[in-house]
């Protein structure tokens, strides 16, 4: 009867894990051409604007306790700044991406090189098309692979191979979210959140089935980019108009920490995607 009358206990506080990221300075950004609906060359830009916005994150994640190291950016590649789209790293193995645009296919070698002269002696350039951590979400259980815009289904395959663990493919439908990314965020080992209206039906299914207690996010909070976050486990980074989302987070444990990214959102980028993350 004592054990009836006890109060529930309460949920254990979450844990934040030290994690070790890769950036990349946005030196030379601009939006001087369109390959997502975001990009649009006729409005103006302001570079300083952009790097201060990345300092502020880069900051917030060394104040977090977090490992950020950096990679050159280099003329004539704007999008590089979006570090998430270089590679896909896990168990130390790295998978170097192959971009669908001409626009960014030079990044490529250039991120290939920059693992290999830190010492990774494990590096695959891709044999398909696939845009690293900008389709590739890494779980506990699976890494989960987005496609239907960006990343070729085939690379599905390698990279199962490459990195031992089971990599299952979810369908992309709104051309607004064009990488997994901008949709879908782990937010611990098993947890995860995700805009429902990105995904055809079938991947609906694989979603619930795999979490069925997952963070469901709305339309309003998944156009701000508010999925395109960064958890440690207990601190997640996600873009300041996302209000509803942090909401939600809060009300499950998480502590949430906002930043402005607006400028490089011009180019269809925010927290995660100028955000990769290396998996030892």
């Amino acid at each position: 009867m004592t054990e009836l009358l006890a109060p529930e206990a309460a949920p254990a506080p979450r844990q934040a894990r030290i994690r070790n990221y890769v950036m990349c300075r946005p030196d030379h950004f601009e939006v001087s051409y369109s390959i997502n609906p975001w990009m649009d060359p006729g409005k103006p830009t302001d570079r300083a604007l952009a790097v201060a916005q990345w300092e502020s994150l880069r900051t917030l994640f060394v104040e977090l306790g977090h490992y950020v190291q950096t990679i050159d950016a280099a003329p004539g590649l704007p999008d590089m700044v979006f570090a998430a789209n270089g590679a896909l790293v896990v168990d130390g193995k790295v998978l170097v991406s192959r971009f669908r645009h001409p626009e960014r296919r030079a990044e490529a070698g250039l991120w290939a090189e920059w693992f290999r002269e830190q010492g990774y002696t494990d590096v695959v350039r891709a044999a398909f098309t696939s845009e690293g951590e900008g389709d590739y979400v890494t779980t506990g259980r699976a890494v989960l692979a987005g496609n239907g815009f960006r990343s070729d289904p085939r690379s599905q395959a390698e990279a199962e191979a490459l990195f031992g663990r089971p990599v299952v493919g979810l369908r992309l439908v709104d051309p607004r979210f064009y990488h997994l990314d901008t949709a879908l965020a782990a937010l611990d080992d098993d947890e995860v959140v995700y805009y429902p209206g990105a995904f055809d039906a079938e991947s609906l299914e694989v979603l619930e089935g795999l979490f069925p207690d997952a963070v469901l996010a709305d339309e309003e909070d998944a156009l701000v980019f508010g999925l395109n976050l960064v958890s440690d486990g207990c601190n997640v980074i996600l873009p300041e108009p996302a209000a509803g989302l942090a909401a939600r987070l809060r009300a499950h444990g998480f502590r949430t920490h906002h930043v402005d990214l607006s400028e490089l959102l011009k180019a269809g980028g925010s927290v995660k995607c100028c955000t990769l993350e290396i998996r030892h």
